[in-house]
Parts: C-alpha cells; sequence; structure tokens
C-alpha cells in the first residue's frame, strides 16, 4: 500500500501542481473496511468501551515522534488515512470455542458456530449488501462484470510490458469497448420496439413518425445509461446515423404495406368488374353508365376500408390510369351517346384523373414537412437528453471533488489536533489546488456545456440532413428550456 502511487497512476501525465497523485486515488478507491478474525481483547480505551470503528481509528493514529520506528510505523498508517476517507471494522470472536471443530472448520453446520461470530458474521453481510459501494473508476462509473474483466486484462498487459498501468489511459480503452456495446444495445432496442409498436401499414406517416419519436426517446436513453466517456460523441453521433437509416427502413417498409395491401383491397372489389369487362356486359348501348356507377360502387368501397396506409391515393390513382384504355373503349362503343355527350364524359374524366393527380401531388410537400419536423425532434431529443448527461456529469465531478476536499482538510485538522502540524502545512498545497479546481469547474460549466452541445448540433444537423432554418426555430425553442 505504501508503494501504490508508483504501481500505478491516475492520470497519464502529471499535473504541474504535482500533486495529482495525492488526490486523483481517493476518487476511485473504494471504501476501507478492516476485518480483524480471532478478536480476543476487550473493545475498550482507557477503561472506557469504544466501537469497532473508534478501534480502528485509534489503530490509525499517527505515533510521536521522529525516530525510524515511529516514522516507519506512521507510514502505514498514513496511507490508509490519506487514499480511505471512509473506513469501517469489523471484529470477528473464533467461530468456535471447540478446537476439535476448528481443525475441520469448512465442514461443520452453521448452527454449530458460535453465536456470537454468527452475528458478526450477519452485521459484517449485512452492512456489505447495504452500505458498500460499487466499484467506481474516475467520474462515477460504475464498474460491471464485464468492465472488471476489461480492465483486469488492460492492467495485467501494461504490468507485463514493463509500463506502469494508467487509470486514465484504461478507462479510455473501456469507453472505446463499452460505448460501442452501448451503441449496439440501443439499436437493438430501437428495431425491436418498433417491430413491437407499429402495425404496417400504419393509418398516416405521423402515425409512424410518433411511434418512431417514442422509441427513440427511448433509445437514446438506454445509450446515455449504459455509455461513458463519449467526448467527441462519437458513439453517439453513430448511434443517430443508424436510427435515422433504420426509421427510413421502416418508411419504406410502410410504404411496401401500403401498395401491397391496397392492390390486394383493388383486386378483391373489382373481380366483379373485371369479369363484366372480359365478358363484354359493358359493351352494349347503355354500358358507359353501367360501367361508370361500377366503378363508383368500387371507389366508395375502397376507400370506406379502414388502415390502407400513405399509398391509398397513389394506388388508387394507378387503377383509375390502368382503367383510362377501357373506359374510352367502352364509351365509344356506347351508341346511346351523341358525339357530343361522349366528348363531355372524357372531358370530364380527364378533370377526374388531373384532380385526383393534384390532390396526390399536394400530399407530397405534406409528408416532406412531417419528415424534416421528425428529424428537428430527433436532433432536440439528443440535445436534451445530452445536456442532461453532461450536467450530471458536471455535478457528479463536483461532488466528488467536494468529498475529496472535506476528506483533505479533515486530516489537515486531525494533523493539527495530534500535533503534526508539518504534516498538516504539508498538505496546504493539496486543498488550495482542489479549491482552485472545484471554483473552476463552477465559472466554467455553463459555458462549456453550452459548447458541447453546439458543436454537436451541427454536426448531428449534417447527419440528419435538416434544413439550417427548421433547425434554428427548432435551438431556439430548445435554448429556452434551458434559461
Amino acid at each position: 500500500m505504501t508503494e501504490l502511487t508508483e504501481l500505478i497512476r491516475a492520470k497519464s501525465s502529471p499535473t504541474k501542481h504535482g500533486v495529482e497523485d495525492s488526490t486523483g486515488f481517493v476518487s476511485f478507491f473504494p471504501d476501507f473496511i478492516w476485518t480483524v478474525r480471532d478478536f480476543t481483547l476487550e473493545l475498550k480505551l482507557n477503561g472506557h468501551p469504544i466501537t469497532e470503528d473508534q478501534y480502528l481509528e485509534n489503530a490509525l493514529k499517527l505515533i510521536p515522534g521522529l525516530n525510524p520506528k515511529a516514522k516507519s510505523s506512521n507510514i502505514l498508517r498514513e496511507c490508509i488515512r490519506h487514499f480511505f476517507p471512509k473506513r469501517k471494522c469489523f471484529v470477528f470472536d473464533r467461530p468456535t470455542k471447540e478446537t476439535e471443530l476448528l481443525a475441520h472448520i469448512d465442514d461443520i453446520l452453521e448452527s454449530q458456530l458460535d453465536p456470537k461470530f454468527r452475528k458478526q458474521s450477519e452485521n459484517f453481510c449485512n452492512y456489505i449488501f447495504t452500505h458498500a459501494r460499487t466499484k467506481t473508476l474516475r467520474e462515477g462509473v460504475q464498474v460491471t462484470g464485464n468492465l472488471l474483466g476489461t480492465l483486469v486484462v488492460t492492467y495485467v498487459e501494461t504490468i507485463n510490458s514493463g509500463a506502469v498501468p494508467c487509470l486514465e489511459n484504461a478507462v479510455t480503452t473501456l469507453a472505446q469497448i463499452e460505448n460501442s456495446a452501448a451503441m449496439q444495445k440501443a439499436a437493438e432496442h430501437y428495431s425491436q420496439q418498433m417491430a413491437q409498436r407499429v402495425s404496417f401499414p400504419t393509418d398516416t406517416l405521423q402515425e409512424l413518425l410518433d411511434q418512431h419519436a417514442a422509441c427513440e426517446r427511448e433509445t437514446i436513453a438506454v445509450f446515455m445509461e449504459n455509455s461513458f466517456k463519449d467526448d467527441q460523441r462519437v458513439f453517439q453521433k453513430k448511434l443517430l446515423e443508424i436510427i435515422k437509416n433504420m426509421k427510413e427502413s421502416f418508411l419504406q417498409k410502410n410504404e411496401q404495406a401500403s401498395v401491397k395491401y391496397c392492390q390486394y383491397t383493388l383486386d378483391q372489389l373489382s373481380i366483379a368488374l373485371m369479369d363484366a369487362i372480359s365478358e363484354g356486359n359493358f359493351s352494349v348501348p347503355g354500358g358507359h353508365n353501367n360501367y361508370r356507377r361500377a366503378k363508383e360502387r368500387i371507389e366508395q368501397r375502397y376507400w370506406d376500408v379502414p388502415r390502407k396506409g400513405v399509398k391509398a391515393k397513389e394506388v388508387f390513382q394507378d387503377f383509375l390510369q390502368s382503367q383510362m384504355p377501357i373506359k374510352k373503349s367502352i364509351l365509344q362503343a356506347d351508341r346511346t351517346l351523341t358525339q357530343g355527350q361522349k366528348a363531355i364524359e372524357e372531358e370530364r374524366a380527364r378533370k377526374e384523373a388531373a384532380e385526383m393527380e393534384k390532390e396526390w401531388l399536394r400530399q407530397k410537400p405534406w409528408e416532406q414537412q412531417q419528415q424534416m419536423e421528425a428529424q428537428n425532434r430527433s436532433l432536440q431529443e439528443n440535445m436534451v437528453q445530452l445536456r442532461e448527461k453532461l450536467e450530471w456529469e458536471r455535478d457528479e465531478a463536483l461532488r466528488e471533488q467536494t468529498r475529496i476536499l472535506e476528506h483533505k482538510m479533515k486530516s489537515q485538522e486531525e494533523f493539527l489536533n495530534n500535533g503534526f502540524k508539518k504534516k498538516a502545512d504539508g498538505m496546504k498545497a493539496e486543498i488550495d489546488h482542489l479549491r482552485s479546481t472545484i471554483e473552476s469547474m463552477k465559472k466554467s460549466e455553463t459555458p462549456l456545456i453550452s459548447q458541447v452541445l453546439d458543436t454537436f448540433a451541427n454536426e448531428a444537423t449534417a447527419i440528419l440532413s435538416i434544413p439550417a432554418k427548421l433547425v434554428g426555430k427548432g435551438l431556439k425553442a430548445l435554448s429556452s428550456l434551458f434559461k
């Protein structure tokens, strides 16, 4: 323990103040829990009862004096006090008072253990499960089993190469691996949720875009929860592009489903019409009027069918176009109509077809507008969740630095109270540096977050291909949320 700072580094390069190692390790070291087995002493100090924690703190008090023995004894005490702000102690009696059972301790029943030992073990386990901190890296990153495995491999490879393991470098390596996994997990969540929630074809484009927005919101949250140290937003931008491409795929699938369903519906509705045409039932006097009424019935029944999807008008337009030659042939064969009446019917048919095409063409700009607004909502959702994550990281870093500062100030006070003024004075540089760091973080927090958001907005806009005018409106609305 006394050589920790020589065996591992917190940062890849020391700070100009030369105090990085003295504070850096505190931010990610675990709590210190000291277990004392076969404890036979009384928990008393100067004749007064003390707790297990007080027993530990008393054992860690520095020994006055400058002789080599005192200095040597103080080194380990000072390291424990220095690196571990939170300390806990548990003492255990012998598991059993029966010597013959101790020789086979692994094989005896729990009921054969001393009741006092069992109670002490229960207290210890309860504390670990309830109060022990999850292993973390710098900036509050919690270590999972996979992370721990990768971290061990990274350390071992570094040590085998003859170098000193560096936590900062290890975290950078871990971030690349974990952020890639977080991106994949988020993308899979989007794909699965869209497949479960969307019934193709959707009645309208907006219905699909609303489902996309809900799934994307969850997807970004999944990524934010499982990613860390994505400082350049590399993986968030990749995820943005993946979701954009997957959304386009779902839009195409929706259109294809709509075309297929509408075509099937028209085929079923027009069976009788096509049979009558094949049999020449309309190639008789008055046949054009009969044909027109039959086609109108098909049109009415077609529009009564629900959830035909986004291609309903386009497919029906194609159907009308396919009927134009047939209609013209029937019209010309109908001897009950004069040439003037035939001309009027042809003109009416042309107007109907033109109006239908006009309505279909009017739909396209509206759909494009919906798409652009959806892209803008996607950008805003990414920005909102990124800001929340940045603010959480900032607050977490401030809390961590404040915790370290409080620990250092407490240690300095203890040194002074116990007559170690020189050591207390030696901590001044660390404490001043920590105070300066905290003040600097508070002053730069808002401009820094805004700068990150602006950069991300510009890069994300290029990925989403959103018109600048629409982005400007969206960002103006977004910025108002944080004033």
